[in-house]
């Protein structure tokens, strides 16, 4: 791992740390506050920030698991255990946050309370953990900015295409926590206000089908990565680019990249040399093109070369990461 991308998981670790704490203080906050007033869109809301909790654990397992180099049953090293994780915590977000929450909104629905609860305690409740939330979100979208500026590309593609899952669900956590804050408000207002529990039951409901759809995107992207999602568009033409620019490569028969972590890339090509080249020169070519391929592309960590020519049979060269 380069010193860059050293420096951005260290920011991530930090990053997550942040949002456990704050996550955990909002979830006992907001379980007393539900408890308190009856509101199911409180509970729903606290079962939303025990599952980010739960989930910055995991993404913290991952950033200290990918850690460890390679040994001879992971040759690859283990970065793939951030998607794993990150899978994870997807799942763990549909089953803990949103399953409950919509479960609370319907058992409200057709048992609604007697009584209402009052609205002083969750409205603080609320709006103390809009506060916290929104620092942890700012934080995680500062670092992120910074990272997609340093690639040159904005930051709504940043977060798009990102192979880092550790800050994408960290985004996307802190920003569903904004709008169900925002939701459970609104439905204890309009029950402590109109009497119809309808509202407070349906802002469970609301908060839970939106970590559903949290949920079901952080695991679709992630899925792509634990498939084996190649690099992106940019990525492969900068690496045509070189393959096809050295002097003694007459074609670019085949490139296949894969992920095997947020900044690790394995890269396989297929190319047809010129004639002329003895197995001295064929092995220099391949020293030059593994630099070239590592310098257009600096998460590029492992590279495999076959190279043939017109005239002699194939030959192989595999290139170690540096």
């Amino acid at each position: 791992m380069g010193e860059a991308a050293q420096e951005q998981t260290e920011q991530t670790k930090r990053t997550v740390w942040f949002a456990f704490a704050a996550n955990l203080s909002i979830a006992i906050a907001k379980a007393l506050g539900g408890a308190a007033s009856g509101s199911s869109a409180m509970l729903a809301e606290a079962a939303h920030s025990l599952a980010d909790t739960t989930n910055q654990v995991f993404l913290r397992i991952s950033l200290s698991r990918a850690e460890r180099g390679s040994d001879e049953r992971h040759p690859f090293g283990y970065g793939q255990e951030r998607f794993f994780w990150a899978f994870l915590a997807a799942v763990f977000i549909f089953v803990a946050g949103s399953l409950f929450s919509i479960f609370e909104g319907v058992e409200r629905l057709t048992a609604p309370p007697k009584e209402g609860g009052g609205i002083a305690i969750p409205l603080i409740v609320l709006g103390l953990a809009f506060v916290a939330e929104g620092i942890s979100l700012l934080r995680a979208i500062r670092q992120t900015r910074a990272e997609a500026r340093e690639r040159g590309v904005p930051f709504a593609r940043y977060i798009r295409e990102s192979r880092d899952p550790t800050a994408k669900t960290v985004v996307f956590e802190d920003s569903a926590a904004i709008v169900g804050v925002l939701l459970a408000a609104a439905g204890v207002t309009l029950d402590h206000v109109t009497g119809a529990h309808v509202f407070d039951a349906s802002a469970s409901i609301a908060i839970g089908v939106l970590l559903a759809l949290v949920a079901l995107t952080l695991g679709r992207d992630v899925k792509g990565l634990l498939l084996g999602e190649a690099a992106l568009p940019e990525e492969r033409e900068r690496m045509l680019e070189v393959l096809e620019g050295h002097e003694h490569v007459d074609h670019v028969d085949e490139l296949r990249t894969m992920a095997l972590a947020p900044h690790a890339l394995l890269v396989a090509v297929r190319l047809d040399l010129s004639d002329g080249l003895d197995s001295d020169g064929v092995e220099r070519l391949a020293d030059e093109l593994d630099a070239k391929l590592r310098e257009a592309v600096p998460e590029v960590a492992e590279v495999f070369i076959d190279p043939t020519s017109p005239s002699d049979s194939p030959r192989r060269a595999h290139l170690q990461p540096a």
